[in-house]
């Protein structure tokens, strides 16, 4: 193998570009993302080598625009430099096998604030989390929501004077929408024959409005009616028929609901491409993909973008397959740097310890560069 140019070594890896050109991504990225990212650039500050190292004093009478970036990095206890310089007298060491536990860090960042916390240091939006079975679970989207509300809580109390605009990536528990929002996916075509219905499974909730679990501690469904539609005209259109209609409460289906917002036409199509696998740039090959483009389908909000919105907070997502967008992966792999240079964790309080003290090591000057 030698002899034909070989050599016994990793694969080497080349630059992460999965999906960058994907039409659906540079839509996104060009028609949203970025009008949206730089409609506010002039309200930013900006940053020179003279004052990179200041600290922000917020003033009443000048609203700034503060972005913050979130996201969520690993750490585990036996992370450690696996290529590095090695005196050649140096011998063999035992090492702990396997990577051990394992801690997840999340946070928002910002150029103007650093890490989200209180002037104090008291308050913070970080949130440590032991993922796992028989450790804290997993992190899903009501510990993001938790998270949001406390990170407004911080930004109401202490820079109320600054306009904040949280940015998250597209992780599936990010954009997740209310289990009955609008959703054309597994709508039948025409309205359900007598004596049947089409409704959707939402989690049963009590009075309370937490979880119902059943004997064998299974998380238990109910059937509930879609969230309404809009018309064309503004108007709210239910997708179930109304009191005093002959199938009252029974669903229209997606050929009457488009015959009510007056696409005859499309209402008359084919039910679904072959695996909704539909023709580029064609909304019109088939009533599922039509009406999935509808502007109120298209439009639902995500759990995350209402539950800010209502308190006067925009959430933006960063376009998929780009992490080189936000500011916070670099302040993740200078925190991995210091946390291996650190004495080896051998006990999940030293495996936080060390976290925390890494993660401090982050400059606001490193931030803005």
């Amino acid at each position: 193998m030698k002899w034909m140019g070989m050599r016994w070594r990793k694969t080497p890896k080349g630059q992460y570009v999965d999906g960058h050109e994907r039409p659906d991504i540079v839509d996104y990225r060009q028609k949203t993302y970025i009008p949206r990212r730089f409609s506010s650039t002039l309200l930013s500050r900006t940053w020179t080598e003279e004052t990179i190292g200041n600290h922000v004093i917020p003033s009443p009478s000048c609203q700034h625009t503060v972005y913050w970036h979130h996201d969520e990095t690993t750490y585990t206890q036996n992370n450690r430099h696996q290529v590095q310089w090695v005196p050649e007298d140096k011998k063999p060491v035992p090492q702990p096998k396997g990577e051990g536990p394992s801690l997840m860090v999340a946070d928002f960042v910002s150029v103007d604030y650093g890490w989200l916390r209180s002037p104090d240091g008291k308050e913070e939006a970080r949130v440590l989390f032991r993922a796992g079975t028989n450790r804290d679970g997993y992190f899903t989207s009501e510990e993001i929501l938790k998270q949001a509300t406390r990170a407004m809580d911080i930004l109401e109390k202490y820079f109320p004077h600054d306009r904040h605009i949280l940015i998250y990536d597209n992780a599936r528990t990010h954009l997740k929408r209310a289990p009955d929002a609008l959703s054309a996916r597994k709508m039948v075509l025409h309205t359900p024959k007598p004596g049947r219905n089409w409704l959707v499974k939402v989690p049963k909730l009590d009075d309370q409005g937490q979880q119902v679990y059943g004997p064998d501690r299974t998380k238990l469904k109910e059937k509930v009616q879609m969230a309404p539609g809009t018309l064309p005209n503004g108007e709210l259109q239910s997708l179930y028929f109304p009191e005093g209609h002959p199938r009252a409460g029974v669903f229209k289906g997606m050929t009457v609901i488009l015959q009510e917002r007056g696409f005859i036409k499309e209402a008359q199509l084919k039910r679904e491409c072959l695996g909704f696998k539909c023709p580029p740039d064609q909304i019109d090959c088939c009533v599922r993909r039509f009406l999935y483009n509808q502007p109120d389908f298209s439009a639902v909000e995500t759990l995350l973008e209402t539950h800010c919105k209502k308190r006067g907070f925009e959430v933006l997502f960063l376009p998929k397959f780009h992490p080189e967008l936000s500011p916070i992966e670099p302040c993740w792999g200078s925190a991995k740097r210091t946390y291996r240079e650190l004495p080896l964790s051998r006990l999940e309080a030293e495996l936080e310890a060390n976290v925390l003290l890494s993660l401090e090591s982050v400059s606001l000057e490193q931030i803005r560069r």
